[in-house]
């Protein structure tokens, strides 16, 4: 039995290969998937909030159950606005589980019909996280192996890298 909607929330500063490998895995299990990507100017963003948001719906165009918004203010209001109730998080390494801890309990002390349900990444993206992503482009390194290539090409004629 599939759920009716579940949000996986994210700066996705840029979208990788591993935001990828768990929204199509999510789409395997919820009937819709939200991916919200928040304003986020806590982290300083190196793509702009549009530019995001254009990246993932470029990278999951081809999932019929899967949409893309940007949202800014608390996700357990957000999950209310839109009747959902599971939020969906990967965990790479042990520091992601404190932090996505903390963030769950705190979401559903905001929203008690809140859970999150979370995602141990496949080995080959275990290692991917945004942040490498914009070192190595931070010294013109190569990406094309770690983001979507819609992403990679999305990137490249924005002039940010190569």
């Amino acid at each position: 039995m599939k759920h009716p909607i579940g949000i996986y929330p994210g700066t996705f500063d840029p979208l990788t290969n591993g935001h990828l490998d768990i929204i199509k895995r999510s789409s395997e299990i919820f009937d819709s998937v939200l991916v919200a990507i928040a304003h986020s100017t806590s982290k300083n963003p190196r793509f702009s909030i549009q530019e995001r948001l254009e990246m993932a719906q470029l990278a999951t165009k081809d999932f019929e159950n899967v949409s893309c918004i940007a949202f800014g203010g608390l996700l357990a209001d957000l999950a209310k606005t839109h009747s959902a109730k599971f939020l969906i998080r990967g965990l790479r390494v042990v520091s992601d589980f404190e932090y996505e801890l903390q963030m769950g309990y705190t979401n559903s002390s905001l929203n008690p019909e809140l859970d999150t349900i979370y995602f141990m990444p496949t080995l080959q993206h275990a290692f991917i996280s945004s942040s490498i992503v914009r070192n190595i482009l931070e010294h013109n390194g190569t990406i094309s192996h770690l983001i979507p290539e819609s992403v990679f090409h999305y990137i490249k004629e924005r002039a940010q890298c190569m």
